[in-house]
């Protein structure tokens, strides 16, 4: 972090995802009493070096325009939340590593899904991605809040992911949001159990010792637990939080990674109805 005291960062790029991510951002620095920090990351250096205003002609030129994409993007927080402090800063470069530089040490970093220049058919932008691989601080990556009065859902894995927990209780905590913590027993394709092994006692061991962690992080939080069992672990994931205000995973996972993201992230980035948010912390 570069930049002073703590925020949530939000980048913007001027589309209709990156607006709703902004208005979302704003709610949540709202929240938890944070200020709001909007950032764009202008390419146009990487390609010109033309970038001052055409002669004879006000307001014009690449920078300019950078300029008044960042002050729109301002402007949206400021009206979905009034007297909110909010700061503003002009970035050059590739947007995925100058938002995580930017942001690193942040309390959040918020994207939308999909920016300008994606591809139809992918859910996550490829920024979106990188920066939910490479971040150095918790990601929210920001869908259509279809259920805002909804819980915070919490994925934990075998370690009881207390970095993912944690992120979601502070989350459960700010909104007055109930809690849902979700354990899945993978049962593979062609998985049989053996005779006379309880296949689900370490599963249940890991969510009530999550579910006690969660109670003593979020005292004021109504906290449950569900033990899904499914082949494949991101779709019980999803299943369990069709309804949920926001889904939390950690970064990692322990299928095929891809940089520095789980397997389990990664396909709940991608497929997810509603807010994911990928619990990273430190580079």
């Amino acid at each position: 972090m570069t930049h002073g005291s703590v925020h949530i960062v939000a980048g913007y790029d001027g589309s209709d995802e990156a607006a709703g991510a902004v208005r979302w951002a704003a709610r949540h620095a709202r929240a938890i009493h944070l200020p709001l920090h909007v950032v764009h990351c202008s390419m146009w250096p990487l390609l010109t070096r033309h970038l001052g205003p055409v002669p004879g002609v006000s307001g014009s030129g690449l920078e300019q325009f950078a300029q008044s994409v960042l002050e729109e993007g301002v402007s949206h927080a400021a009206e979905e939340v009034t007297g909110l402090e909010i700061r503003s800063t002009l970035l050059h470069g590739l947007p995925a590593q100058q938002l995580a530089e930017f942001s690193a040490g942040d309390r959040m970093l918020v994207v939308g899904s999909r920016g300008l220049g994606g591809f139809l058919g992918l859910l996550v932008g490829s920024v979106s991605l990188e920066l939910a691989a490479t971040a150095a601080c918790p990601v929210a990556v920001i869908r259509e809040d279809t259920h805002p009065a909804g819980p915070v859902v919490a994925a934990v894995d075998s370690s009881g992911s207390p970095a993912a927990l944690e992120d979601a209780c502070g989350l459960a905590s700010a909104w007055h949001a109930p809690l849902t913590v979700v354990h899945v027993r993978h049962e593979p394709v062609g998985y049989l159990r053996q005779d006379g092994q309880d296949v689900a006692a370490d599963a249940r061991q890991v969510l009530e010792s999550a579910l006690a962690h969660a109670r003593t992080l979020a005292p004021d939080v109504a906290v449950d637990g569900r033990l899904p069992a499914d082949v494949s672990v991101p779709h019980a994931i999803l299943e369990a939080a069709r309804e949920a205000r926001i889904v939390v995973v950690g970064s990692q996972g322990r299928g095929v990674l891809r940089e520095t993201l789980g397997s389990t992230a990664h396909a709940v980035l991608h497929h997810a109805h509603g807010p994911v948010l990928v619990s990273r912390h430190g580079a």
